[in-house]
């Protein structure tokens, strides 16, 4: 009996790869002398977990320690687990993360699981199982949305991922085309990929600069569908591209990454507003989102596909139905100009202009020392187990920034920014 050997899988160039490793440890997590490093990542991404293992080494790191996910696993959960079972999360797991992020390890997750995995799969089941999952990784959550450590999200182009994102393209192909565009996205297609990341990181410095001392009261966004008003948090404060820790160690949160950003009053959004790229979340694809707030809340949701997992989000707990982030993408981003729509929100969102539901990043209040929940919280940041970001921008919406008067500064017109 003849034994068929199994296709190769398809393999990245390497000199690329590695840059995007190295680019992911020196620019992404900064990591530290005698620091340990956490890393998330699927099974494909292998490859690319060795490469950034070498660099974290090489950087100083003292313990290196990878958890993988299988699509194939998590799936079979959803087609033969017992109804009951649902409601389970391995908080034995998240807790040890927390605690890791608590004594000072930095936070690297490796994203590029297939998008609409769980699409076919009961919403119910879905929706009660990210829930317990978001309720004991909450811990952890606040440490990173604190900037108590740093962290960092890239991308690996697994075959499922590709397949969805160029469906016409052999499998070898989609990931080639996949890849090339996750390289250049990421700044690692040029000689000194460092150098040209400290230079983006300086605009979008810049930028957030500008924003803080404009010191607008709100935000209005215009356009097809969307009229929408978004009260800006007392003390709120802008930022892109690099931050610093709350011990002062600078990362790059996302790679890539072409946004400002800040956080809006979870109490004063008013208006409708509709999306402008579908949305992937856990598995389900959610496209056509029209939504109207009312004080701050989403009062009316709709959506032209995945409505059901939408009101499901919605209802996580109370949080859920309000913002906790705001964002600001020219149309001209890099991203953008590819037309490529990845199906992946670390892509998508640096494609447009976006707002996010649940979770406030802290980070992005000024003079919060001493202060706890419920006092951050009367400035405006809102809380949640969850943090969805979903995109409203496009070459057709204008924005403005609004004084406490009401009185409007033109920031953006048709998707492009006005102020240089």
């Amino acid at each position: 009996m003849s034994v068929q050997a199994s296709p190769r899988p398809f393999a990245p160039d390497p000199t690329l790869l590695d840059k995007l490793g190295d680019v992911a440890v020196r620019i992404g997590l900064n990591i530290q002398k005698g620091q340990q490093l956490v890393i998330t990542a699927p099974l494909d991404a292998v490859p690319l977990v060795r490469r950034i293992t070498e660099h974290a080494y090489r950087q100083g790191a003292s313990l290196v320690t990878t958890l993988y996910a299988d699509d194939a696993a998590t799936l079979a959960r959803f087609q033969h687990g017992a109804e009951e079972t649902f409601d389970t999360a391995s908080a034995w797991l998240a807790n040890g993360m927390a605690d890791a992020f608590r004594q000072g390890a930095a936070r690297m997750a490796i994203t590029g699981s297939d998008p609409t995995l769980l699409s076919a799969q009961n919403p119910a089941h879905v929706s009660r199982a990210n829930r317990a999952a978001s309720a004991v990784n909450r811990p952890a959550m606040e440490v990173i949305t604190s900037f108590a450590t740093n962290w960092n999200i890239i991308a690996y182009a697994t075959p499922a991922w590709a397949q969805q994102v160029f469906p016409d393209m052999a499998e070898d192909q989609a990931q080639a085309a996949l890849w090339n565009a996750i390289f250049k996205a990421s700044r690692v297609d040029v000689p000194d990929p460092v150098k040209v990341w400290r230079a983006h990181n300086a605009l979008l410095h810049a930028k957030a600069r500008y924003l803080n001392e404009a010191r607008f009261d709100s935000l209005r966004f215009t356009g097809p569908g969307t009229d929408l008003k978004v009260g800006l948090a007392e003390g709120h404060a802008w930022a892109g591209g690099s931050e610093n820790t709350t011990t002062g160690i600078e990362c790059n949160p996302n790679i890539p990454t072409e946004e400002v950003f800040t956080t809006p009053h979870c109490r004063r959004v008013e208006g409708h507003v509709r999306s402008t790229k579908p949305l992937f979340h856990q598995g389900t694809l959610i496209d056509d989102i029209q939504v109207r707030f009312a004080e701050g809340r989403i009062i009316e949701a709709h959506a032209s596909r995945g409505e059901n997992v939408l009101q499901r989000i919605l209802e996580t707990d109370d949080g859920a139905a309000r913002l906790g982030e705001v964002a600001l993408v020219p149309h001209s981003s890099p991203i953008s100009q590819t037309g490529i729509l990845f199906r992946n929100t670390l892509f998508d969102e640096n494609a447009a202009s976006h707002i996010a539901l649940g979770q406030a990043y802290t980070k992005c209040l000024f003079d919060t020392e001493g202060q706890d929940a419920a006092a951050l919280n009367a400035r405006g940041a809102n809380e949640s187990l969850i943090h969805i970001d979903w995109m409203i921008g496009s070459d057709q919406i204008n924005l403005d920034g609004l004084d406490a008067n009401g009185h409007a500064t033109p920031l953006m017109r048709a998707g492009e920014w006005v102020q240089s």
